[in-house]
């Protein structure tokens, strides 16, 4: 903008001087009625009128009130008048000297306008002058430009490369990984020179510009140096913020992992400790009862492993009632959604021990009164709903009917020690069994009487293929506890 301005300041300077030059030379291009040959009749000596008439004719040309200039050797004008002549305002463009003629000597004019004249040849001179030193400082000022354009040019197209020309070169691809400190510090370092030659750039400009005229467009490109710059910075920052989030994030991980393996070695430690002092808890996994001391709502374990669909069953268990013979309560209930009674062993008060399944009902002839270990096995059969029960290895009891064709449904709940009114809770302290609850095993079948009497007698132990009697898969829960036990030594003991 500012070499425009000073491009159009000098054309109209010049333009002046021209238009000045021609007002100069306009008295002596119309001269008197000497300039025409031979003219020395009426006619054109009344064609030369003094003073403005004369200027006016020399810019009109000959279209003014005097007529057409006469010719060499034309008739006088007073022996044939012409017919007037239209006027018509025109130009006469005429190339300029280098100076402007004077068309005249100073004294063929009166003094009056000897002195404009002289007047208007120093305004002239004058003004020719200061076109000169114009042109002049618009040369050096184009010269000035045409350098800081180059100067900022190369800052522009060298920025990219700044990394390598801030400080010495080296190859900082093979000190380390992108996100190491020193590379940060290096980058760091290397934004810093930028702003520092941005700034020498920006002192230098003012000292070589002249800012006295509009401003010139040259302080954008340090804008625009600034903007890269600030750019630049950005992109750091986010690369320092995600190097620092990463190393938050593997910190916290190492130290989740190093928690989880002094977890691990405090478990391996602790298990070592109890097999050295030989309080192992449950050796083998099945040596353990259930034990339910007092009659409530609240106590009660809990089978962890879900139940398939089945057709069959044959579920047995070693009891020992304390209930004082006022009912056993429930030993076991299987629920599922849908329904609370799905399989349930139950004996309340004076009646006999029931099996529901359902909510069909079957009386057992079962008793546990004597608040010894008892051994129960109870085998059902959807097909026609076969089923029998044994206690002690002894087959008590059989018949059918109960449930036929009617598969138990997958994905309930065990429960050991209470009955359940819906799914997994709502349990009734007057149907709670009182007392101790071992080796309780499901088959997905009906065992013979020949293994239910081996496992009754601790001659053939066999675990459940559905439902193994686990230490990891009972949890007891409410005050009930979990306690060693191996039920053969123990009812021999007992």
């Amino acid at each position: 903008m500012k070499f425009l301005a000073v491009l159009l300041a000098a054309g109209m300077l010049a333009f002046l001087g021209a238009v000045i030059c021609i007002i100069a030379s306009v008295p002596l291009a119309a001269s008197p009625a000497r300039a025409l040959p031979g003219g020395a009749d009426n006619a054109s000596a009344a064609a030369a009128s003094p003073g403005p008439q004369r200027s006016l004719s020399a810019l009109h040309g000959a279209g003014g009130s005097a007529g057409p200039p006469a010719l060499p050797g034309a008739p006088a004008a007073s022996a044939h008048p012409l017919p007037p002549v239209p006027l018509f305002s025109r130009f006469l463009c005429t190339p300029l000297a280098a100076a402007c003629p004077s068309g005249a000597e100073p004294g063929d004019a009166a003094p009056g306008e000897r002195e404009e004249l002289l007047l208007l040849q120093s305004t002239a001179e004058q003004l020719r002058q200061t076109a000169l030193q114009q042109e002049a400082r618009i040369r050096a000022d184009q010269d000035t430009i045409r350098e800081l354009t180059g100067k900022l040019g190369r800052c522009e197209s060298g920025l990219p490369r700044g990394l390598q020309e801030a400080g010495p070169r080296r190859d900082t691809m093979a000190d380390g990984p992108w996100d190491s400190p020193a590379l940060i510090l290096e980058l760091e370092d290397a934004v810093r020179a930028l702003r520092d030659r941005i700034d020498r750039i920006e002192q230098e400009l003012p000292a070589r510009v002249n800012f006295s005229a509009a401003p010139a467009p040259t302080p954008v490109v340090p804008t625009a140096l600034h903007s890269k710059m600030d750019e630049l910075e950005g992109q750091l920052l986010a690369k320092v913020l995600a190097l620092e989030k990463e190393r938050m994030a593997l910190g916290h991980s190492s130290q989740q992992q190093r928690q989880e393996v002094e977890k691990e070695l405090d478990a391996l430690q602790d298990r070592v400790a109890e097999l050295e002092h030989g309080s192992s808890a449950y050796s083998p996994p099945d040596a353990f009862k259930i034990s339910i001391p007092i009659r409530n709502n609240y106590m009660y374990a809990r089978v962890r492993k879900a139940l398939p669909e089945l057709y069959a069953f044959t579920v047995c268990m070693w009891l020992r009632s304390r209930s004082g013979g006022t009912g056993q309560g429930t030993p076991f209930s299987y629920s599922v959604p849908g329904q609370a009674n799905e399989i349930v062993l139950l004996e309340a008060g004076h009646d006999p021990m029931e099996l529901l399944i359902n909510d069909k009902v079957a009386q057992l002839p079962l008793s546990l009164k004597d608040n010894g270990w008892h051994h129960i096995c109870i085998a059902w059969t959807t097909r026609d709903g076969l089923w029998s029960a044994y206690q002690d290895g002894e087959l008590r009891g059989s018949g059918e009917n109960l449930a036929a064709w009617h598969p138990i449904k997958p994905h309930g709940i065990l429960i050991l020690g209470q009955e359940q009114d819906t799914l997994g809770g709502r349990f009734d302290a007057t149907q709670a069994f009182v007392g101790d609850i071992a080796q309780f095993n499901l088959w997905d079948h009906a065992l013979t009487p020949a293994q239910v009497l081996g496992i009754a007698n601790c001659t053939g132990p066999l675990l459940g293929n559905i439902l193994p009697w686990e230490d990891k898969l009972v949890e007891a829960f409410g005050g009930a506890t979990k306690a060693a036990f191996d039920v053969c030594k123990g009812r021999a003991k007992a």
